[in-house]
């Protein structure tokens, strides 16, 4: 992994947007923060926010909505995605983890990894804890992981200083190319392990946290804490939405022409009544605590870990954010807990 110095981190982006389409977080007119697309042309500065956007990358590659393949009545075609060359830029250690965990769940699925394989990941280590993470314990930040990313930007401590640029791949390295860039300085590992012990006191012990994953893999929440946290739960499925590793998804089929037929996947949601509602009738997560039981199971489960190689849920605290019950995740921890 070569270390580089850069003097802007808008010089990366530029060469990069001429190669590849570009997303960048950015603010919109109404307040919030959004992807949006960025030309090599752009002179905005990059201003990266310790708080992450509403959504992560998942969308990227996992489609809210797409066709898998079309019959016309007497041969099926498939629909592989038409993808063109892109680049993430900026990209926190969490969502780039949450990205390597679904790598591996959708390792053999040929429209994810078609969207996947065209994609350049510029990562960016955090200086500063977002509000309501705990990345730093779960072991997905606030450093971004080199397996996890192409290329990283490290922000200066200081402003006005030089930033650093770790090549972390093949194709970053190749990225690169034409980009005059001289050595990073030495001492960027030692800044690097400053940063990290920022953002781990800023984010503290987290004690509910780490005592609620060991009582759920211990099985000793009772199911009266599971229904009481379920009677919370409204369905609405806005911690599966922005919860950047859940991969739940459902067909759907739709008449064409003249004995034709589409299917499609949309994105589903483990918290709705019927997700597990078998054919003969028979729902194995009849009830809202059952429901929520097995959300935080897939997220904080040890089976789960070790299978993906970390937990589902990467500390982004964005279900905290979203859920109109108060039950994300250090609700939820909490409750478990104390209840």
């Amino acid at each position: 992994m070569h270390a580089y110095s850069l003097d802007r981190p808008e010089r990366l982006r530029a060469h990069l947007a001429a190669q590849r389409r570009l997303y960048e977080v950015r603010p919109d007119c109404q307040g919030g923060q959004h992807w949006q697309t960025v030309s090599s042309q752009d002179r905005h500065a990059f201003e990266p926010s310790s708080e992450l956007p509403p959504f992560s990358a998942k969308s990227f590659f996992f489609g809210e909505r797409e066709l898998l393949f079309r019959f016309d009545g007497g041969q099926f075609y498939s629909a592989l995605p038409q993808v063109v060359p892109q680049v993430l830029f900026g990209l926190h250690a969490c969502d780039l983890q949450a990205v390597a965990y679904q790598d591996q769940f959708f390792a053999q699925d040929a429209h994810y990894q078609a969207r996947r394989q065209a994609t350049l990941l510029v990562g960016l280590d955090c200086l500063h804890s977002c509000n309501g993470g705990f990345c730093s314990v779960l072991g997905s930040g606030p450093a971004v992981q080199a397996q996890t990313a192409d290329l990283i930007l490290l922000p200066p401590a200081e402003a006005g200083a030089d930033w650093g640029l770790l090549a972390a791949s093949a194709a970053g390295q190749q990225a690169l190319h034409g980009l005059d860039l001289a050595s990073a300085h030495a001492d960027w590992p030692a800044q690097r392990q400053a940063n990290e012990a920022r953002v781990r006191a800023e984010q503290g012990s987290q004690e509910d946290i780490i005592e609620g994953i060991a009582r759920l893999n211990l099985q000793a929440i009772d199911d009266s804490t599971w229904e009481a946290l379920g009677l919370r739960c409204l369905g609405c499925s806005g911690c599966t939405s922005v919860c950047p590793t859940c991969s739940c998804f459902a067909p759907l089929d739709r008449a064409e022409g003249q004995g034709g037929a589409l299917r499609e996947r949309v994105w589903d949601s483990c918290l709705y009544q019927g997700f597990q509602q078998e054919a003969s009738g028979h729902n194995p997560s009849a009830t809202a605590g059952q429901r929520v039981q097995r959300f935080w199971t897939h997220k904080f489960g040890e089976d789960f870990r070790q299978r993906f190689d970390s937990y589902g849920c990467v500390g982004c605290g964005r279900c905290d954010r979203v859920c109109p019950g108060s039950i994300g995740v250090h609700g939820v921890m909490h409750k478990v807990v104390q209840p």
